[in-house]
């Protein structure tokens, strides 16, 4: 699927997130297109055909950071609806967004993301992420928090 088949789209497509969270971090990335170009968010993208969805989220993650996780339980599931200036809806994605850990690479920014770091939770709003996506990386985080004790 390229760029453009994902702009005003006939239907809905899959997209799957990856919410990585070490210890007290959690790994952000600039996004380098549309939608959200130049804004942090998780890694991800959409789903390939033939693609399981914990395969997606693998590739997404080496192809925009460089590394390797392991894909846990879902976090969310939820609706990306962005509409342009006439009210048409230009990108809709369905995300079902995936607790992750690393267990293997090297953190450097690649493919379609800007910059790759890791950041604390509660300095997200210094990345001006979307309120949406912090709600879902603080359930994430809890229940990573969860699983680990």
């Amino acid at each position: 699927m390229t760029a453009d088949d994902r702009q005003f789209p006939a239907r809905p497509i899959v997209g799957v997130g990856a919410i990585v969270v070490d210890g007290d971090r959690v790994l952000l990335v600039k996004r380098g297109r549309p939608p959200l170009h130049g804004e942090w968010s998780v890694p991800g993208g959409a789903v390939e055909v033939g693609e399981t969805l914990s395969a997606a989220v693998q590739r997404e993650v080496l192809e925009e950071t460089g590394l390797v996780v392991s894909v846990g339980p879902v976090v969310e599931v939820l609706d990306r609806i962005h509409t342009n200036g006439d009210g048409r809806v230009e990108y809709h994605y369905v995300l079902i967004d995936y607790l992750c850990s690393v267990v293997g690479g090297d953190l450097q920014a690649r493919s379609d993301a800007l910059d790759a770091v890791w950041a604390a939770p509660g300095r997200l709003a210094e990345y001006a992420v979307q309120p949406v996506t912090v709600a879902v990386i603080e359930r994430a985080v809890h229940l990573a928090h969860n699983v680990a004790s």
